[in-house]
């Protein structure tokens, strides 16, 4: 796990440009403390510098300090890593290929990167990393390698002799990754402060704000600034001749079959397998690994299979409250105790959440209203004392019906609900329930957009209604539109499964995997989401609705 930044400009960088850049990779230091590189590249003659502060990459010409005189440079490509596979120095980066055409930064981690490399052969490998492995995936497949990848990633590869440069980001977008391009330069990063603090000029985006407080975090693409977009989940960009082209190489959407599997006993098993195999490949590692247990399903699941693969007791770390009414950190206990881990546990006092406040300003960089990550941020800071990767539950309530809004979706668009619409909104307004009176909101908003409404009311947020009353900018928001617009699917899904889709698409990739990222890596530490793996993703999103819920 690492951080990366890139700056390509058309004329060449000053001092200060270079200055500025080294500053943003040290204001993500945290994604990568164990070692740092930058190179500067003239795109024209091929000439190149290594400036280092940390350890020395593969085949690194290094120098020092860079002076006036020979700054002649129109490229600075920069890695801050996080030590997890092949802990060497060899293993640094930015990394040259083999054929010395390429050199690629890397955040993430690729699990079956063991059964790539022996598809490459007469390569004398020089590391035991998964990095080496994509790149010269890549140099043997070209863009269509990131198919062949299963893990989370954003990576970057310049390709010299075309003078080009390649964005890939994971299936889901578990690892981040923005950029912001006009006419003169083109820089990405692997978190939003590292662009700010380089880029002079930025305006707020006014349609970001109407998303925020419908939704309470800012959907893909888009950021709090106009000119920073992030790069979409499961594709990857090529830049080139001041010509940026997206490619989408993997949508859900596009792995819905028309059958379902319907049989309890064969899907059981086949689920099964496909989680001992997701987990059991993100056990990898050459640094001591745990897991996240708070006593639910899906972490005490991975925790379990975890536990079983593993061999020996594993590290699990838990978050409880002093508030009695808030604090369910007994579930965590017993599934501790009954599976026999080294069980960790960090009791939350509202001085602590309190006391993170700042840092999460500081972390998540733009507008973000999820509550959570503030005991998400101290329990990873509690596991980062004895593990440097923990593995997350996070992903199955999207996949398996987890949650209250699924059930509200098949309620409000019954039959007698379109009949009878207004006035059984004024009754559930006037209700004593509150979950009756978010519901009659929903009402009131245009039906095309109920789904981002159900999410909204849900997570007790505003209504498009509220928000126009509230904002000087009224509704033209393009934004909410597109999240909600109507999908053509390879088969007819009942309405839960739609709002459990439209969970999947998107409050699962903008808010509750930012949330973990940042958390985690706040603190230096590997977040893996094993049920994220995109042959259980594929598996859960064609399976009966009616075995999702059984029992």
């Amino acid at each position: 796990m690492c951080g990366i930044l890139t700056y390509y400009s058309k004329n060449y960088l000053s001092n200060k440009t270079i200055k500025n850049c080294l500053d943003s990779l040290n204001r993500i230091s945290h994604r990568g403390p164990n070692g740092e590189g930058v190179v500067l590249i003239n795109t024209l003659t091929g000439d190149y510098k290594y400036l280092m502060t940390k350890q020395t990459p593969i085949g690194a010409n290094v120098q020092s300090n860079l002076s006036n005189q020979d700054c002649k440079f129109n490229l600075l490509i920069g890695h801050r890593r996080l030590s997890i596979l092949d802990l060497s120095d060899s293993a640094n980066q930015p990394m040259n290929s083999s054929c010395n055409r390429y050199i690629m930064v890397y955040n993430g981690e690729v699990y079956n990167y063991k059964n790539i490399a022996k598809e490459i052969t007469n390569i004398k490998w020089k590391t035991s990393s998964d990095s080496e492995v994509i790149l010269e995936a890549f140099c043997k497949w070209g863009p269509n390698f990131i198919t062949k990848l299963n893990g989370m990633f954003s990576i970057a590869i310049y390709d010299k002799q075309e003078n080009k440069l390649f964005l890939f980001r994971d299936r889901m977008g578990i690892k981040p990754l923005f950029y912001s391009i006009t006419n003169d330069e083109f820089i990405f990063a692997s978190e939003l402060k590292a662009i700010d603090k380089i880029k002079a000029k930025k305006s707020i985006s006014y349609e970001s704000i109407y998303a925020y407080l419908h939704l309470g975090y800012i959907p893909s693409n888009k950021t709090i600034y106009k000119n920073i977009l992030k790069v979409k989940p499961g594709s990857y960009i090529e830049y080139g001749n001041n010509v940026l082209t997206e490619t989408i190489y993997w949508k859900p959407i596009n792995k819905i079959t028309n059958n379902t599997f319907d049989n309890f006993s064969s899907s059981k098993k086949k689920l099964k397998l496909l989680l001992e195999k997701s987990i059991g490949s993100r056990l990898i590692s050459d640094v001591p690994v745990g897991t996240f247990l708070s006593g639910g399903t899906d972490s005490s699941l991975v925790t379990a299979i975890a536990q079983e693969v593993n061999g020996t007791p594993i590290n699990t770390f838990s978050i409880g409250f002093e508030d009695a009414k808030y604090n369910e950190s007994y579930h965590a206990k017993k599934v501790a105790k009954y599976l026999g881990t080294n069980h960790n546990e960090f009791i939350l006092k509202e001085q602590d959440a309190i006391n993170e406040l700042e840092s999460i300003i500081e972390h998540f960089d733009e507008p973000f209203a999820d509550s959570s990550s503030l005991p998400t941020m101290l329990v990873s800071k509690m596991a980062r004392k004895y593990v440097t990767v923990c593995l997350s539950g996070d992903g199955g309530d999207e996949l398996f019906m987890g949650y209250g809004a699924y059930t509200w979706a098949n309620r409000l668009n019954h039959p007698i609900f379109g009949t009878f619409r207004y006035p059984i909104s004024k009754f559930l307004q006037q209700s004593s329930s509150n979950q009756n009176k978010r519901g009659a909101l929903v009402f009131k908003s245009p039906k095309r957009n109920w789904k981002s409404h159900i999410f909204s009311q849900e997570q007790y947020l505003f209504s498009e209604k509220e928000i126009n009353d509230l904002l000087i900018h009224k509704n033209k928001n393009s934004i909410i539109e597109n999240i909600n617009s109507t999908l053509k699917f390879n088969r007819k899904l009942h309405h839960d499964e739609e709002q459990a889709f439209f969970d999947l698409n998107n409050y699962l990739i903008d808010d509750l995997l930012v949330k973990v990222d940042r958390a985690s890596m706040y603190t230096s530490l590997e977040a893996r989401v094993p049920l994220l793996d995109h042959n259980i993703i594929e598996f859960a999103i064609n399976l009966n609705e009616k075995l999702k819920i059984h029992r």
